[in-house]
């Protein structure tokens, strides 16, 4: 078996020496042809080598790295379409080394491969922010590259306690109880966006390029799904975390203008979920978790296309810039409400046949306040994504902004996977068929179908009534921080501080020297100067008695 992330090494290689359409069709040859060395590929170790008396198992495959792999070649396909426009070679060859590296993840038997594609993930992706080129996006992507390299450096600590204390480097279940556990889940936390170690999501997803965006949404904090659900499954404390990140995000997306930087809280939302259902840890939750990230990753790159959309045909993407473009992007309006129906889990869409796994199997092991908890942030999210996203970019009032639809591949791009999500939100099984474990679930049974409806609907009537009213956040013009304040303005402020203070004793500290050093010289001076006694000229008499005073004490001694 060829392993599938070997074409997409090969072409971000090949990318820089091509031109024009060649280097386009390129980078949609890679998926496809990384796709096809996953069709029939057998359960298993495919591939494994002895090295420096490690065992490496670059390739192992099951249901829960298919899964995974699938949805990674059908990402990268996707964006590939959506780029297809670009004549940018580092965007090419950063989009398919990424997509590359976050497959060789999931398909990664052991922690020593896992690290090499989990830092491959970090650098390569970091040229999608540096590529926008904007002061903003390089002092975005300097902060997000020191958070990725250091989920890479904890991730390798705990693989050397691991293999310290166990002898083996395999890449199973840990626990945190196993050695190194706790070193490797925050590596993975990380990447994950956990509450507190989120903001670099927020801070550089809005930053990178239009087509940029699309491939981040999709990879890093899936390839870390991932990684928890081989890891850490049944781990309670995910449970809370995972609650945790379904709940915070929704008020700083609710007050926030940025409409990208919406669908990354919107994003932390979703994977509050995945992991929520990766805590929990029974074959449905895990389920519904690898569901949920299948299908987010569609829609999320569906409203981050919609959005680039936007950004490359208007040049603006805040809220309070936008509305009316309704009239001269319908396509793309359209194609961003299919996008919204389904992260707000309508029914035939794709949102509505994973989400619910996870709520049930809360429910089905006693978190009911879990399911509560999961239950507003469904509704909330409803509300920043499903509602705010369309209404402030395509309707809210009119910008007078007239432009016209994008280039065709991104409309097409858009079509494929606005088209993935209504099909799978109409026949979950093809999706279902796929899952780690075999499982009847059947989202449309009708208390879920109308239950569902009466969440969306009175949604629906809380944000109306509260934009009618004036209550509800208008769009100003600012910039909105949560966790990233303590780097990117306490940090900052904390250093101004300890720098004026160090110079400031720096400064009496050489005072006080060149003091010292003036005052030594006078002392000198006054001794030993031309018209001081020692500096003064002695008569020969005088020179002589000291020469013979000092010439009998040495005798004297001598002969002692």
């Amino acid at each position: 078996m060829v392993p599938p992330f070997v074409p997409f090494l090969i072409a971000a290689l090949l990318v820089p020496a091509l031109q024009g359409r060649a280097r386009s069709v390129l980078v949609l040859v890679a998926p496809i042809v990384g796709a096809l060395t996953l069709v029939g590929a057998p359960e298993g170790v495919a591939w494994q080598l002895d090295m420096l008396g490690l065992t490496l198992e670059p390739v192992r495959v099951d249901r829960l790295s298919l899964i995974f792999g699938y949805i990674f070649h059908i990402a990268a396909f996707v964006g590939g379409i959506y780029a297809w426009h670009l004549r940018d070679s580092v965007q090419a060859s950063a989009g398919l080394l990424y997509a590359g590296s976050a497959i060789g993840a999931v398909f990664a038997g052991d922690l020593l491969t896992l690290f090499v594609f989990w830092e491959v993930m970090a650098v390569s992706s970091v040229f999608l922010i540096w590529a926008r080129g904007t002061p903003e996006a390089i002092r975005s992507a300097q902060r997000y590259l020191v958070v990725q390299i250091t989920s890479g450096v904890l991730l390798l600590a705990g693989a050397l306690v691991h293999l310290e204390a166990t002898g083996s480097i395999a890449f199973g279940h840990l626990g945190l109880d196993a050695p190194g556990g706790v070193l490797i889940l925050l590596a993975f936390g990380i990447k994950c966006a956990f509450p507190g170690l989120h903001s670099w999501l927020t801070d550089a997803y809005p930053q990178a390029t239009p087509t940029g965006t699309v491939f981040l949404s999709a990879f890093t904090t899936k390839a870390a799904v991932y990684t928890l659900a081989r890891g850490y499954a049944g781990t309670e404390l995910l449970v809370w975390i995972g609650a945790t990140m379904a709940f915070f995000p929704i008020f700083y997306a609710v007050i926030e203008n940025d409409l990208r930087r919406v669908l990354g809280y919107s994003l932390i939302n979703q994977l509050g979920f995945m992991v929520t259902g990766i805590g929990i840890g029974t074959e449905m939750a895990v389920n519904g978790a690898a569901a949920h990230a299948f299908s987010h990753i569609l829609y999320k790159a569906l409203l981050f296309m919609s959005m680039g959309a936007v950004l490359h045909m208007t040049g603006r993407i805040n809220g309070s810039d936008l509305g009316g473009l309704y009239r001269s992007m319908p396509r793309t309006t359209v194609l961003c409400i299919v996008g919204a129906a389904s992260i707000s889990a309508f029914p035939l869409f794709s949102g509505f046949i994973s989400k619910p796994m996870v709520m049930t199997a809360a429910l089905e092991q006693g978190y009911d306040w879990v399911w509560l908890v999961l239950l507003f942030a469904s509704a909330g999210v409803f509300h920043h994504a499903g509602i705010k996203i369309p209404y402030f970019a395509f309707f809210a009032h009119d910008s007078g902004i007239r432009t016209t639809e994008p280039p065709v591949n991104m409309q097409i791009a858009m079509l494929v996977a606005a088209t993935l999500c209504v099909g799978i939100g109409c026949f979950p099984e093809l999706l279902y068929a796929h899952l780690p474990f075999a499982t009847d679930y059947s989202p449309y049974d009708a208390s879920h179908v109308l239950a569902q409806l009466q969440l969306l609907l009175f949604s629906a009537l809380a944000f109306a009534w509260l934009t009618l009213s004036g209550l509800y956040p208008p769009e100003l013009r600012s910039v909105n921080l949560d966790a990233d304040w303590v780097y990117r303005r306490l940090g900052p402020r904390l250093v101004g501080s300890a720098r004026e203070v160090i110079g400031t004793a720096d400064a009496a500290v050489r005072s006080a020297a060149v003091g010292g050093l003036v005052r030594l010289g006078g002392w000198l001076a006054r001794v030993y100067g031309p018209r001081a006694p020692a500096g003064a000229a002695w008569p020969t008499h005088r020179t002589v008695a000291i020469t013979l005073v000092l010439l009998g004490g040495y005798i004297l001694l001598q002969g002692g």
